[in-house]
């Protein structure tokens, strides 16, 4: 396994499979791997912690790093190549151009100018790597369906493969963020996805949800559009921690 710097090492080769991670990785990103190695020639993971879609300065430097560990899971999974540029790599001196996605309600109220950095830096990523397919997780829905989005209007050769949430024995989505949860934490915050879960069907999904979320406070609980699916979608901060998860109630995200 390749392991790079700038952009000028990158090796552009045909049949690439791109994996965008922010590192910190864990059975979420494994599957993700899995998935670009089984359905590519050459798997590239980016392993970059985007400064430009935190909003709070804290929860940039809070962020989970452990690169040592991420090679060695990196090339445990098959991976060619991996990308990991500083951050005046991507954004140098000067740096002016930003993609700016109109994406209302969810994350997209909740934390703004955080899909600008995604879009952003997914759009350098796709032009400086070139790859034929790139994947991300379902967790994220409200992400795959911005990058979605930005390759149908901005005419990027890439095909986007969204890859179902896996979540721990007790059902808590895998997140980078979880290694922050004391245990007293994660038993509360387990009332997310279960809140999520139980609303499924309901009348109303999102007054169900709210109401079983036991005493969990949310960013946000709403029905989101992703135009060829809809989720019940929501984010909660249990103790100084933020998660995010989601549930299909319509469509498909794959």
């Amino acid at each position: 396994m390749k392991v790079v710097r700038t952009i000028a090492e990158l090796e552009l080769e045909p049949g690439t499979g791109l994996v965008p991670t922010m590192g910190a990785l864990h059975a979420g990103h494994r599957a993700l791997l899995t998935a670009a190695r089984h359905e590519n020639d050459r798997v590239v993971m980016s392993l970059f912690v985007n400064p430009a879609q935190f909003g709070e300065r804290a929860d940039l430097d809070a962020y989970p790093r452990d690169e040592a560990r991420d090679l060695e899971i990196a090339e445990a999974e098959g991976v060619d190549l991996v990308f990991a540029p500083a951050a005046d790599e991507l954004y140098p001196a000067e740096f002016a151009t930003w993609v700016e996605p109109e994406q209302a309600g969810g994350e997209g109220t909740a934390r703004p100018g955080h899909f600008r950095g995604v879009a952003t830096v997914c759009l350098k990523l796709f032009n400086v790597i070139r790859p034929e397919r790139a994947y991300f997780g379902q967790k994220d829905a409200q992400q795959v369906a911005v990058i979605r989005q930005l390759v149908r209007d901005l005419n990027v050769p890439v095909e986007i493969r969204a890859i179902a949430t896996v979540r721990d024995d007790d059902g808590l989505a895998l997140s980078s963020r979880d290694v922050h949860l004391s245990p007293e934490e994660r038993e509360r915050a387990l009332g997310l996805p279960r809140a999520l879960q139980s609303a499924v069907g309901a009348a109303d999904p999102v007054a169900a949800a709210r109401a079983s979320l036991n005493g969990l406070q949310p960013d946000y609980v709403e029905a989101v559009d992703l135009g060829d699916a809809k989720v019940l979608a929501a984010a909660v901060r249990v103790g100084s921690t933020r998660l995010i998860d989601n549930v299909l109630l319509e469509g498909e995200i794959g």
